[in-house]
Order: structure tokens, then sequence, then C-alpha cells
């Protein structure tokens, strides 16, 4: 697969040559393969926001590169609203942001500023909402009467009806109850599965990420701490546990056995893994045993 977002020694520092300077992302080289479905980690003021700020032309590197599908996005003559449409951003609380009177023409909205025809946009709010879970007889309704999940799944629909090559959400789940987070997170695995568009999904819970992602990038400091598998990621448990993230419970019970002497293998992050690693260190225990050894 080839690269559809790579950065290349991206740096943003807010407020230069003042008191206040601060640099949010340092030298961050970066390249994401199309239809990956990557995992954003990092502590508060880690720089994951700024970096993902960057990848749309939101904001304007202080230095360095920014690549989306092999379009270099501030070089003379790119229109920033075409790599818009490609690079789609849901932020934090994105039902805020909702304003138009029907759920329909919420999530129309993009579509149309697309240029597209009324039969195409009508196909693409439908298809779009059935995706996210949005029951047809909703698409009449006030958006304002509808349920904080719902109104969230509404605002997220919008963007997806653009069907951009790179989907970036920063922080879906923020303030669901369990239940509607569970649900949001299964939409967006489901949309990342029928599109094979490239997913972003910036989270605190590395049990969210641990679950879905196909890759994790782990912020620290404004630079990446580490980029991989989540086997490899889960691997640095204790580094990454020193940073402040909390790893999964799963994972950090598997530490604290290495830790104890057993032989098993650490980079386990889900209960499943977890099921099929005990399996497999019983399995091979009762082989030693009838090799005669212990």
């Amino acid at each position: 697969m080839s690269a559809i977002i790579r950065t290349e020694n991206l740096t943003y520092t807010y407020s230069p040559d003042t008191p206040f300077e601060k640099t949010a992302v340092n030298d961050v080289c970066l390249e994401v393969e199309d239809g990956e479905l990557v995992g954003i980690i990092g502590h508060t003021g880690s720089g994951k926001s700024t970096l993902i700020q960057h990848l749309n032309g939101l904001i304007r590197p202080t230095s360095g590169r920014v690549i989306i599908d092999g379009q270099d996005i501030w070089e003379r003559g790119v229109n920033l609203r075409d790599i818009r449409f490609k690079v789609g951003i849901v932020f934090q609380y994105p039902e805020y942001q909702i304003f138009e009177e029907t759920v329909f023409k919420d999530i129309a909205y993009g579509p149309k500023n697309m240029g597209l025809d009324e039969k195409q946009v009508g196909e693409r709010v439908r298809e779009t909402a059935a995706l996210i879970g949005l029951d047809s007889a909703l698409l009449e309704k006030s958006p304002f009467e509808l349920s904080g999940g719902q109104k969230r799944r509404v605002a997220i629909a919008g963007v997806m009806a653009m069907r951009p090559k790179v989907l970036i959400l920063d922080e879906p789940t923020a303030g669901l109850d369990p239940g509607g987070r569970e649900q949001v997170l299964e939409e967006i695995r489901e949309y990342h599965r029928r599109s094979g568009s490239t997913v972003l999904l910036v989270s605190h819970s590395m049990e969210d990420v641990a679950r879905f992602a196909t890759k994790i990038l782990v912020m620290n400091h404004g630079s990446v701490f580490c980029y991989d598998t989540p086997p490899n990621v889960f691997m640095r448990a204790d580094e990454i546990a020193e940073m402040g993230l909390s790893v999964p419970q799963i994972t950090r019970v598997f530490s604290l056995l290495r830790k104890k002497g057993i032989d098993i293998r650490g980079d386990v992050y889900t209960v499943d893994f977890a099921l099929k690693t005990i399996n497999e260190y019983i399995a091979s225990k009762g082989s030693a045993r009838e090799d005669g050894h212990d």
C-alpha cells in the first residue's frame, strides 16, 4: 500500500518569538498507508490535536511538509478546499455544530457544497444515515429533538457523507455513556470496513484503540514516541505507563506476570488475545512435561 498521509519534519510553534512560545509538534515524520485505521494516543498537550489540524490545512506548519495523496498541500496552486473534501475532520463534541432544521439537511450540507446534484445528495444522505445507525424516520426530524448519542452520529454522518479519502475523528466518544460509546465505535469500524477509507481516531482510551486500530500512533511532548502495530506498541507498555498513559488492564496483568518470572508474551492487549496466549502457554508447559522438563 502507498502512503495517503506523509509528514516530513513537521514542526509547529505557537506564539513564536514571544514569552509564550511553545512547540506543539516537533519534527514529526510520519507515513500512514491508505486504508489503515490508526489510533492516535497521547496525554493532554502531547500534540495530537495540533497534528491532525495540519492534515487538512487548518494550520500551516512552522516548518516541514504535509503531503496528502502525493500532493504537498502548501504548494503554490493547491486548492485547500479540495484538500478539505479529501480529508474530513470531526472535532470533539461535533453535535454543537449542528445547525440545519432537519437531520437530512444537516447530513446533506457537505455533499451539497461539493457540487453534487439533488439525487446524488439524497443517496449519500440515506446511505450514510443507515451506515451510522440512524433510522430513516429520523431524517425529517429536527436534530435538536434527538438524544445526545443520535446528535453525535448525525454530526459524524455529515462528514462521512462527503466520502473523504481520510476521515479523522477527535475523541468521537467523549461524553457518551458506555452504550453510546460502544455503538459509535462499532459504526466507525463498520464505516472503515465498508468504505476502505483511511480512518484516524484520536482517543484517550487505550482500551478502545487496542480493540479497533490496525496501527497506533503514540505522541509524547509533540513528538512521535512510536507508530506501530498494536502488539508492538503494547510490548512497550511499561514505557507508555511511565508517560502517564493508561494501558489496557489486560496488558497490565500480563506485564505483572512477566515481572513475577512467568515466561509469557507481553504484547497482549485484548481479552481474546489473552485467552489464546494462556491456552498456548498451558499447552507448551504440558508438552515440556511430556518431554521430561519442568
